[in-house]
């Protein structure tokens, strides 16, 4: 039988990430713009993505998941959650600390999913207490700190009260605080893109924003809120000498994902719409993000429009819209204006597309940008993806762009691998070096762990130089894929490759 090699593992890594990169990622997404209140503009824009979604080829991000990533909402009350905490407490006091904790935990995790304020803070600093109280029973004491620390570390003169609490308990929170004052804190600096909005850690209001806390190192949840405005739940580290951060309140503000994803646009600020929608679909790693809306005009019939934004180029690629009236869209039309914005075509004559004069019929006086129907459209000055950076040209191949992100992702990867086994080869060097030191500084055959040691070393060498060399070809292939894929002049792109005796490295920097 004719041997055949088993392939790398790094080609097998490969060929397992470009297949997740090929499957059905979402393509589109559907967000409505306007008066997010408004029920005729919800249940219009529900019809439409309802319409999109039947279309089997096509691959639009789902509703309940743009709402789940970016506004993750509890699924019980806060009355359900106070009950799972009280039943939480009786397992405690029966005695069944497993359970206990497994409630404990399962209610954490809900409750972290509330909207911030002092509800929030109270369940979630008496969840932590009762985590502290169920560890110290089961003698783990360092966990026990843990979770005291958890509510101390926002309210360092939280006092624990006397007639629920044991003394020995109380000595060891104090301890706790004690212990917290000596360690040395790092700065937190806010702002905001909304002044004075008001700032939650953990659903603890601490303050408004331009605003600096000293804290202890370690991960916060942050929400910031003004008014209507509420941002997007982040996980923040604060750590080294000072943290900034600056949340742009006034695009995270303007998102919402009930009834349906909108963006709230009441003042008419059109390009203003346009730039958030293409850095929504950045941030939710979409390919297109196609915008809808009801034309209002003070005479004439009513319109609803859609705009098809191409999010990597930050262009209007085409816009279209049919008359309507009453609070449900025709079938018909619907259907028309799905066809239009998928292909840039229509069957039906009650789709009326915007031509490249801009000279829509919902357009007064053609005050808009233009866009044709072609998909040939004027450039939108908007982000590009997560950054702050306008791109024009023709839309990118993503199909390259797609290959040269999963290229250099396998490349990071595959070096990361080879700095782990250099740290798992230390361990079998020292132990050849202990073997070598206990026969008189030499290496004697009749060693059997001294061999074995030997041979592992060699193969874990031959390992690492694989990875490296697969890596770095990975990361560089996928660095001339990103400039070939581009859709304007790109700026250099640097990629570096080091490896030493104590791991490897790789950096890609530029403009991405």
């Amino acid at each position: 039988m004719p041997f055949r090699p088993k392939p790398p593992a790094f080609a097998l890594l490969l060929c397992l990430m470009c297949a997740t990169a090929s499957g059905a990622a979402p393509h589109r997404l559907v967000v409505s713009s306007g008066d997010c209140r408004d029920a005729e503009l919800s249940g219009q824009s529900k019809a439409f993505y309802d319409a999109l979604r039947a279309r089997p080829e096509q691959r639009v991000l789902g509703a309940p998941e743009f709402a789940e990533r970016l506004f993750p909402a509890s699924s019980r009350s806060f009355e359900d959650l106070q009950r799972q905490l009280d039943a939480a407490q009786d397992q405690f006091y029966e005695g069944r600390n497993a359970r206990a904790s497994q409630l404990l935990d399962d209610a954490l995790g809900d409750i972290r999913r509330l909207p911030p304020g002092e509800p929030r803070w109270k369940l979630f600093a008496h969840a932590q207490l009762l985590h502290g109280l169920n560890h110290r029973a089961q003698g783990k004491a360092k966990d026990s700190d843990a979770a005291f620390l958890q509510v101390l570390r926002l309210q360092p003169k939280y006092q624990l009260d006397p007639d629920q609490y044991a003394p020995s308990i109380r000595q060891a929170f104090e301890k706790v605080r004690r212990d917290l004052a000596r360690t040395p804190k790092v700065k937190l600096s806010l702002k905001s893109t909304l002044p004075a909005a008001d700032v939650y850690l953990e659903g603890l209001g601490v303050g408004q924003t331009p605003l600096t806390l000293e804290l202890p190192a370690g991960a916060y949840e942050l929400t910031m809120v003004k008014g209507d405005a509420v941002s997007f739940p982040r996980q923040v580290q604060a750590q080294g000498a000072d943290t900034p951060l600056l949340v742009d309140l006034a695009y995270e503000g303007s998102v919402t994902a009930a009834p349906f994803p909108c963006l709230s646009a009441v003042d008419g600020n059109e390009e203003r719409t346009w730039s958030h929608a293409v850095r929504l679909g950045g941030t939710l790693g979409v390919e297109e993000v196609i915008v809808v809306r009801l034309e209002r005009a003070s005479s004439g019939p009513k319109w609803f429009a859609a705009t098809v934004l191409n999010v990597d180029g930050g262009q209007k690629l085409r816009e279209g819209g049919f008359k309507t009236q009453g609070l449900d869209a025709p079938g018909e039309a619907l259907s028309a204006l799905v066809d239009f914005v998928t292909t840039g075509r229509s069957p039906s004559n009650l789709v009326v597309m915007n031509n490249a004069n801009g000279k829509a019929p919902w357009d007064a006086g053609g005050a808009r940008g233009t866009a044709s129907a072609s998909g040939t459209g004027a450039d939108l000055t908007a982000p590009n993806l997560l950054s702050e950076d306008v791109s024009g040209g023709t839309p990118p191949r993503t199909g390259l762009r797609t290959a040269s992100y999963v290229a250099m992702g396998a490349g990071a990867v595959a070096l990361g691998g080879a700095g782990v086994v250099r740290l798992l080869a230390q361990k079998d060097l020292n132990g050849l070096e202990d073997r070598r030191a206990a026969n008189g500084g030499q290496l004697v055959s009749t060693d059997a762990r001294a061999v074995a040691l030997r041979d592992s070393l060699v193969g874990k060498s031959h390992l690492m130089t694989g990875l490296l060399v697969g890596g770095g070809a990975a990361a560089v292939t996928g660095a001339v894929l990103f400039l070939v894929s581009s859709p304007a002049k790109p700026a250099p792109v640097t990629l570096g490759v080091t490896a030493d005796e104590t791991g490897a490295a790789a950096s890609v920097s530029g403009s991405f």
